[in-house]
């Protein structure tokens, strides 16, 4: 089977991809991240994933690559990572009561060809109605300054939900995993047949 590279040093997307089974190894893609100007947020991660996986190609020929990126979309403005307490808490204030709508990039890079799959896939979290202790409390109960949009799904954050709408929970993580594993399938690195 051919390697699998992960081109990202996610901790949450190593942990997502090794449900899946399937042995792998991780870099760390140097690019510039920086939006084109006008370039919406479906161009944009779509974009990014596949520069990410062809940054790590010359370094591992043969493989297939993994590229991911994500960005949070609310009032159509991109909502990135916090980064401290303050820009959470704005963050979080402002998507009370409303819908915020992640794009996730996905791109699986084959460095031997030089072919990519490349994809966009939405996910969307319905927030409900928030007070500022509420918003206080997650904060401080879990420190998502690393996160876009300011929530850990996969932890308290879930407790700031109306609903979830989407393909693949996973998506909501950083890495769409139906979809990675049909893109898998078609290169021939199957989860289910790969000798355990």
């Amino acid at each position: 089977m051919t390697s699998l590279v992960l081109a990202s040093t996610s901790p949450y997307r190593k942990a997502l991809l090794e449900k899946l089974g399937i042995p792998f190894v991780t870099g760390s893609p140097d690019i510039d991240e920086t939006p084109l100007p006008g370039e919406q947020p479906q161009a944009l991660v779509m974009r990014l994933a596949r520069e990410k996986a062809r940054a790590l190609a010359s370094g591992h020929p043969d493989s297939l690559i993994i590229g991911s990126d994500q960005v949070c979309v609310l009032d159509g403005e991109i909502t990135g990572k916090p980064h401290h307490y303050n820009a959470a808490f704005t963050q979080l204030r402002k998507a009370s009561g409303q819908c915020i709508t992640f794009y996730t990039g996905l791109c699986l890079y084959n460095s031997a060809t030089g072919r990519d799959h490349t994809l966009c896939e939405p996910y969307f979290v319905h927030f409900r109605t928030l007070d500022d202790d509420e918003i206080r409390a997650y904060l401080l109960a879990e420190t998502p300054y690393q996160c876009a949009g300011s929530f850990k799904s996969e932890g308290l954050g879930i407790a700031l939900f109306k609903k979830l709408q989407g393909d693949d929970p996973n998506t909501l993580v950083g890495l769409p995993l139906i979809r990675l594993t049909q893109l898998l399938i078609q290169a021939g690195s199957h989860p289910l047949r790969v000798s355990r």
